[in-house]
């Protein structure tokens, strides 16, 4: 019986990637995607054991030595091994990314439902308060947030979310606009249903995709920005594994032709960024109706 389960369970997975690749370019968009970011979750949760060395330990070689078979990376100018610190780095950019996301969804999708919903002066001050905080470059505003709170992976992440739950309170508002004046809604309305069973039962369900859309291409935009803070001075202490910290380090030392020290960590950003946006990107053109009908 469990193995009949386990096999069923299997065929679903493929199922579901057969399908995906049925849809065309978004579909393969989202299926590279998630390989390359689970491929690099995988790399950063078997870190303990597949790392060579210890991240933070300095001197476990020669200062600056390029990659050759013994150091496959180089190392750093501490002497760090530079691939234990790529395998053992992405924790840190996850960690932020996660916990920044899920600020920006516990603050910014009920203040977006919330405010399109009950709309009058309440909806005109959240969008005028919204609309100033997204006035604001990004990365300045994270730096300044970042620079009052001071270091550490909590205080990372609320600097970053700060500056992306306006871009959600936005998308949700626009939708729950929209979906309010739907007939359904109109007529659930009109049989007597109550405001939180329409929000939540008719309205909410409409909005997720948007939602998951958001969030996933947001955990792009966290990690370039984490990265960004790194890079000015702004991020975790320096023996802390971070590929954010190895490219400021890697940065003064590019002159010099120590081109390892910020060639790897940049790479690795680059590829955990651009999953995330390819899935971000392919889903929010599969939830499209539009292009849905079109390929239907």
């Amino acid at each position: 019986m469990e193995k009949n389960k386990r096999k069923q369970s299997f065929l679903g997975r493929i199922t579901g990637i057969t399908s995906l690749a049925r849809r065309g370019f978004s579909g393969w968009m989202v299926i590279i995607g998630l390989v390359i970011v689970l491929s690099l979750v995988v790399m950063t949760l078997l870190a303990p054991w597949i790392a060579p060395y210890d991240p933070s330990k300095i001197n476990v070689g020669p200062r600056l030595i390029a990659p050759n078979p013994q150091y496959p990376l180089g190392t750093t100018s501490s002497g760090q091994d530079m691939l234990s610190r790529i395998e053992y780095g992405g924790g840190i950019m996850l960690q932020v990314s996660i916990l920044s996301v899920a600020v920006c969804l516990a603050i910014g999708m009920p203040l977006g439902l919330f405010s399109s919903y009950i709309g009058g002066k309440v909806d005109r001050v959240l969008s005028l308060f919204m609309d100033t905080l997204y006035a604001f470059p990004g990365l300045v505003l994270a730096i300044a947030i970042a620079a009052v709170l001071g270091r550490g992976v909590v205080n990372m992440a609320l600097a970053i979310a700060v500056v992306y739950i306006p871009s959600y309170f936005r998308v949700i508002r626009s939708q729950v606009l929209t979906i309010k004046e739907i007939p359904y809604t109109e007529a659930a309305r009109s049989i007597g249903a109550k405001s939180r069973t329409i929000l939540f039962s008719y309205i909410m369900p409409n909005v997720v995709p948007s939602i998951i859309t958001v969030a996933t291409i947001n955990f792009a935009d966290a990690i370039l920005t984490a990265a960004g803070l790194t890079f000015v001075g702004l991020g975790l202490e320096i023996n802390v594994p971070d590929w954010g910290r190895d490219l400021t380090d890697g940065r003064a030392l590019l002159a010099s032709g120590s081109w390892w020290v910020i060639v790897f960590p940049g790479i690795m950003i680059v590829l955990l960024a651009m999953g995330f946006t390819l899935v971000g990107e392919g889903l929010g053109e599969l939830f499209n109706p539009k292009l849905q009908l079109r390929g239907g």
